[in-house]
């Protein structure tokens, strides 16, 4: 049963977040029953316990409907009662049938407790159905006899309804009165101003250090002061041996005046000196006290966005108990660690993945009861979904089943029809790197396509959620034994530690939880290997891509560029290891990222930004999309460096396809007026006969068009292995998620919708892409 769903009071619904003012409250769900835990508890003591618990609710929820006149929903908790009283007399022995009537019970509970379902003083004959087969059940009837059909619910996925918001109904009496409901909204605005802090701290942080340097220069200046002391002192003495007597008398005062100054001058720089000794240690004392308390009230608003995993985790064992009957197979799922809390953002993005997870465990993992017998397994196979704590707030979420395992060759050959791996690269690949390519997406080893899975894209979807999360998945699996995949996560959101680098001119902070290691390696280690630049590290030949080349920024040599050795960032997602060469490492420090707006909702290798203490903003790097481009780099020949020679520059050839005369001459006029030779077509066929017999290094298409429209054109131009890398943008007033969604799907490298239309960005695209 899940706790979302676990009617309590009527009064008690609603949106919200229970905020916990005592840790106590950490082992509240501890003691939560639900009529699932009847069927899994074996038989004694502890299944008379969970009897007697969830008697006691339902005999507490049953005595405030009718103090509130909800009178279907006392009359169902009446039935209910009957029920658990014949169980906890041994009347009554627990079966699936009985628990899944218990379950629509349940269910039909959550229905009448609904926003808009008033109360009602006569039963509806769903309910009287159902109290009906309950009173039967409770009178030794089987579950399952005379079942109205029209009182039969589906089977019902697992639900939509959002994270659980309603804790503090479940609460014991005496630490009910120790909460508050909180809109989450009202959270997530605090959470935003309390991580805002970072900004301030960092920039106290700066400011100290510019007051040491201050000081640092003002000693300095002072110790070659006093260095050239004994110089003036000579120079007084040289004065009144020798030019005392030839000098007039206004050039008599004018040394000794300036002898004067440089003595007083002294004075003035030790005055100075403590001045700022004072304000470097008030600065220091400023900043402890403001990093003290936004590190307190930032940790103490964490705290409040935690929740169990239990909150997540209850929803599972009706699903694959559901899911398991109607493949055909009995699972039993074993739940470990639900007390640790997480981020409750979190685990709202991580349900979807452990979904996917546990159906792929259930269809292609856990073998049917006949098959399993015959490989000597119990009929029942075991889902394992296990939460560990791992050190510097980490956690570790395993998904292990005791199933068939994944066909490591099966994945190969799906893999290569898919064209993710030539046969050559895929004979090379040992077992852990062959189960790996499961994660790609379209890779299945389903023969069949269903509602349930056989497309590959759940693995895929896995990696990229948990992996947003900067999070990281990897997977384990032995043929006839199993399959584990382990998931770990950050147990909070927001703030992080990053690695600070430069890359040419450009800054830029890269996940410090996503960097393996940094090293200086000899120039003279970095060898060409079929093309590619590497580096030897720990005994292996890692690939060498410069930072700066897989961000496209301008790249030029230097004679001191080399001097001292070469630094790199060694990044590592999975089982891919990539050694990144940057022009420094400036060190590691907290970063507050901030995404970049709907506008630029993806930028390629770019995961948002933030503002260092300078005031400086800088990019904060995506790892998995450098990992990407660093492969297409390291497959490219090494291209050399040449001195960038002033000349005139041709012009770039644009094709515009537009069926408007008005929106036709609008773009050419915009693009000619930014020195591209522009070419017009009034369709798409039109367009791809201009592309057959002409050369373009960019086409700009409506979408909309007769005879063959923009998405057509895309796709055609995508198929043609000579324009097959020809950046295509299209410009349309379609703007809904589906139309965007298909321009991607066909292969365009930019979406313009023309409601908001600005000639800027058009061309700021067309620089980007040519």
């Amino acid at each position: 049963m899940e706790r979302s769903s676990t009617p309590s009071l009527p009064t008690a619904r609603g949106n919200g977040l229970t905020h916990k003012k005592h840790h106590g409250q950490q082992e509240r769900r501890a003691a939560e029953k639900t009529p699932g835990d009847v069927q899994k508890t074996p038989p004694g003591e502890p299944q008379a316990e969970t009897v007697e618990t969830i008697f006691r609710e339902a005999h507490s929820l049953k005595g405030a409907a009718r103090a509130v006149n909800l009178m279907e929903i006392e009359s169902v908790c009446q039935s209910l009662e009957s029920v658990f009283a014949a169980l906890k007399g041994k009347r009554l022995a627990v079966s699936p049938p009985l628990v899944d009537l218990l379950q629509q019970a349940v269910d039909a509970l959550g229905g009448l407790l609904a926003p808009g379902a008033g109360p009602s003083r006569s039963r509806s004959p769903a309910v009287a159905a159902l109290m009906r087969r309950l009173d039967d059940a409770a009178a030794g009837s089987p579950p399952g006899a005379d079942m109205p059909a029209a009182a039969v619910p589906p089977p019902a996925p697992l639900p939509e309804t959002p994270m659980p918001a309603t804790a503090a109904p479940h609460l014991a009496p005496d630490l009910a009165a120790g909460t508050v409901r909180v809109a989450t909204a009202k959270l997530d605005a605090v959470m935003r101003q309390a991580e805002e802090l970072l900004s301030p701290r960092l920039a106290a942080a700066q400011r100290v250090r510019e007051l040491h340097e201050s000081a640092a220069a003002l000693a300095a200046w002072k110790k070659e002061r006093a260095r050239i002391q004994p110089a003036l002192r000579l120079v007084e003495r040289a004065y009144a041996r020798t030019l005392k007597d030839t000098c007039s008398a206004r050039e008599k005062q004018a040394l000794p005046r300036l002898l004067e100054y440089l003595d007083a001058e002294q004075l003035a720089m030790k005055m100075l000196d403590d001045r700022l000794a004072r304000l470097t240690r008030s600065a220091e004392r400023d900043r402890r006290t403001l990093a003290g308390m936004s590190e307190g009230l930032l940790h103490d608003v964490k705290e409040m966005q935690l929740l169990p995993f239990a909150s997540l985790l209850d929803r599972f064992p009706r699903f694959v108990r559901e899911l398991a009957r109607e493949q055909g197979k009995d699972v039993e799922l074993a739940l470990q660690g639900g007390e640790i809390e997480i981020d409750r953002r979190i685990l709202e993005a991580m349900k979807d993945p452990l979904i996917h997870l546990l159906r792929n465990a259930i269809d292609h993992g856990i073998e049917p009861p006949a098959a399993r017998a015959d490989r000597g397994k119990p009929a029942r196979g075991t889902i394992t979904l296990a939460i560990s704590q791992h050190d510097g707030g980490k956690v570790e979420l395993v998904v292990a089943d005791d199933g068939a395992g994944i066909d490591a060759s099966g994945v190969k050959a799906a893999a290569g029809r898919l064209g993710i791996v030539s046969d050559e690269a895929a004979a090379q690949l040992d077992e852990a790197a062959a189960q790996a390519l499961a994660f790609q997406s379209g890779v299945t080893t389903s023969p069949l396509i269903t509602d349930v899975s056989g497309r590959g894209l759940g693995l895929a979807i896995v990696r990229e959620k948990t992996e947003r999360l900067g999070g990281s998945v990897a997977l384990e699996s032995q043929p006839g034994a199993g399959t584990a995949f382990r998931i770990v996560l950050p147990l909070t959101l927001a703030t992080f530690r990053g690695v600070l680098v430069r890359a040419g001119e450009q800054l830029c902070v890269i996940p410090a939880a996503r960097v393996e290691r940094v090293a200086r390696v000899a120039e003279s280690d970095v060898q060409t290997v079929e093309n590619r630049e590497t580096i030897p590290l720990d005994g292996q030949a890692l690939a060498l891509v410069r930072l700066g080349d897989a961000l496209e920024l301008p790249r030029r040599e230097t004679a001191t560029e080399s001097a001292g050795g070469v630094s790199v960032v060694v990044l590592g997602s999975g089982l891919a290891r990539v050694a990144f060469r940057v022009d420094d490492i400036l060190g590691e420090q907290d970063v507050l990222v901030k995404t970049l707006g709907p506008q630029l909702a993806r930028v390629r290798n770019v995961a948002g930004a933030s503002v260092l203490g300078t005031g400086q903003v800088v990019p904060v790097l995506n790892v998995p999309d450098l990992l990407k481009t660093a492969v297409k780099q390291s497959a490219s020949p090494r291209t050399p460096i040449v001195a960038e020679q002033p000349g005139p520059a041709e012009k770039r050839a644009i094709l515009v396809a537009e069926d408007s005369i008005t929106s036709r001459a609008l773009l050419k006029h915009i693009l000619e007026s930014a020195d591209y030779a522009v070419t017009t077509a009034v369709d798409g066929i039109d367009a791809y006969t201009a592309l057959k017999t002409g050369s373009f290094d960019l086409v700009v298409s409506d979408v909309e068009m007769p005879r063959m429209d923009g998405f057509d054109l895309t796709a055609r131009i995508r198929a043609d292995k000579r324009l097959a890398d020809l950046p295509v943008v299209l410009v349309t007033a379609l703007d809904t998620r589906e139309h965007r969604e298909r321009g991607i799907d066909v292969g365009a490298n930019a979406y313009i919708v023309k409601s908001s239309f600005d000639q800027s960005n058009l061309l700021e695209t067309v620089r980007r892409l040519i």
